[in-house]
């Protein structure tokens, strides 16, 4: 393949990947959380994919200690939708409306824990309240793909998996399975036509920068041999 095909096609596949707006890749059905025992560092960032409810269905968390609720924050004011889908009040696949939102906003879903009286956000620079002092911008929530077909919760649809961790940290299990929920109409990444974020474009030029070292070894090796550049 000649360096500028060869390229070429490594840039069309990191479009893909990285196109502005684009959902940052995620491991499917990992569910529950992989790593349980371990704080997750992965942050997420949700939006709405389109103008329509956000629907939620419980999938887990029914024997959590705790008593929690979901609610939901649109462009970081409430939906209106109130807290609803208690973890020791509802069953597997119970659904409840969130609200309505359009396409593009942003979302944070809310842990509202009847038991402390106090909320914890998938959005992890909002629960500083919630856990010890000093302890501030922690992530209480594990996400993935959900895609219905392993593992299965009945009646559920294909969505967006968001899994909460309910104990305040440091004293935490970090099992994140304290409740969670599938949604619909639910995107894990930035909005569409968004910056890519300064971790995307490193990617990037770190595909980039072996390219241009394939391509300048090429022209020498012409430059040796007379060929040439353009030469198959």
């Amino acid at each position: 393949m000649k360096v500028a095909s060869l390229g070429r096609a490594v840039l069309a596949a990191l479009a893909l990947g990285l196109a502005p707006g684009s959902a940052k890749p995620t491991n499917a059905d990992a569910i529950p959380y992989p790593d349980g025992g371990l704080y997750n560092t992965t942050a997420y960032t949700f939006t709405a994919a389109s103008g329509g409810d956000v629907i939620a269905y419980i999938v887990g968390g029914f024997g959590a200690g705790y008593s929690n609720e979901l609610g939901l924050l649109i462009n970081g004011a409430p939906s209106g939708a109130g807290f609803g889908l208690g973890n020791h009040s509802s069953s597997l696949g119970d659904s409840f409306n969130l609200g309505t939102a359009a396409a593009g906003d942003t979302l944070t879903f809310i842990l509202h824990n009847l038991s402390l009286g106090m909320d914890a956000y998938s959005d992890p620079s909002l629960n500083a309240p919630y856990d010890a002092p000093g302890v501030a911008g922690h992530n209480h929530i594990y996400s993935t793909d959900y895609t219905a077909t392993s593992p299965v919760f009945p009646g559920v649809p294909a969505g967006t998996y968001v899994a909460f961790e309910d104990l305040p940290f440091p004293n935490s299990d970090f099992n994140y399975d304290d409740e969670s929920f599938v949604f619909t109409n639910v995107l894990i990444g930035p909005p569409p036509g968004s910056v890519p974020e300064p971790g995307d474009l490193g990617l990037l030029a770190g595909a980039l920068v072996p390219l241009s070292a394939l391509a300048l070894r090429r022209r020498r090796m012409n430059c040796k041999t007379g060929r040439s550049p353009r030469a198959p």
